[in-house]
């Protein structure tokens, strides 16, 4: 059996996450940005001013979409429930995630939207963009291809960018996308969180880095899982595994000390 979702469910699902936004007028800009496109749902990640006047006078009647922004202090709680989390970046950075267009940006997410999937598009600071840290919770790379010479664009052209390419494949494809039913959904950020968190102590507890300093394993094991896009049961799987490993580590450390 199938269900039949709409274009304006698919806009429901996809969520723009800024991340520790410098000036408030871009948020504004950005809010009315993705209200021009169909979309209304803003997460703003450690704004420096929000609310703010500015933000309101900048996205000229887009106020629905400001007032119903989220605030958060990490960026795992503005990817709650997320399955999907795209990363807009204007550099290649040290994380080694697949690299698209925002073309091809806009053909997953929607894909992704119409299994019933919750997707997001980060967004970093003004001056800086992401740091490799917020990038690495994301599955892939989003590059907006501009000239090598001046490539920086301001942020709310960049969200204006992607919602224009979403609401150009939200209007080329059928009005109604079939989607599976009963079908197991990826892990949504906070899951995978909680998993990340318990694979590094596991490392930890097994004396996996042997004084090796563990950043790099870790990135690359984000990278790997990250690509897998594991559902709760598999995650849950691997959080057996895991803590078979500590008790026998464990037991291990207590003969030791016999």
């Amino acid at each position: 059996m199938s269900r039949m979702t709409d274009p304006i469910d698919l806009a429901s699902r996809i969520r723009y996450v800024m991340v520790r936004t410098s000036h408030p007028g871009n948020i504004g800009s950005a809010a009315r940005a993705i209200r021009t496109m169909g979309f209304r749902r803003l997460e703003l990640v450690t704004p420096a001013r929000f609310p703010d006047r500015e933000a309101y006078a900048l996205a000229a009647g887009a106020d629905d979409v400001l007032e119903g922004a989220g605030v958060h202090a990490e960026l795992v709680d503005g990817l709650l429930g997320c399955n999907l989390a795209l990363g807009l970046s204007a550099r290649r950075r040290g994380v080694n995630l697949p690299e698209i267009s925002p073309r091809e940006a806009a053909a997953q997410a929607l894909a992704a939207a119409a299994r019933g999937e919750q997707v997001a598009l980060v967004f970093g600071n003004e001056r800086s963009g992401l740091e490799n840290g917020e990038l690495a919770r994301c599955h892939a790379m989003v590059r907006i291809p501009s000239v090598d010479d001046f490539s920086s664009l301001n942020l709310s052209q960049a969200v204006q960018v992607m919602a224009y390419e979403l609401r150009v494949a939200m209007l080329g494809q059928a009005p109604a996308v079939p989607v599976a039913a009963n079908r197991e959904l990826p892990a949504d950020a906070a899951q995978m969180e909680r998993f990340y968190e318990h694979l590094a102590q596991t490392l930890d507890d097994i004396e996996f880095h042997k004084g090796r300093a563990p950043t790099t394993i870790m990135l690359r094991l984000r990278k790997l899982f990250q690509r897998a896009q594991l559902d709760e049961r598999e995650l849950r799987v691997l959080h057996g595994i895991l803590a078979d490993a500590q008790r026998m580590a464990g037991l291990a450390k207590e003969r030791s000390q016999e």
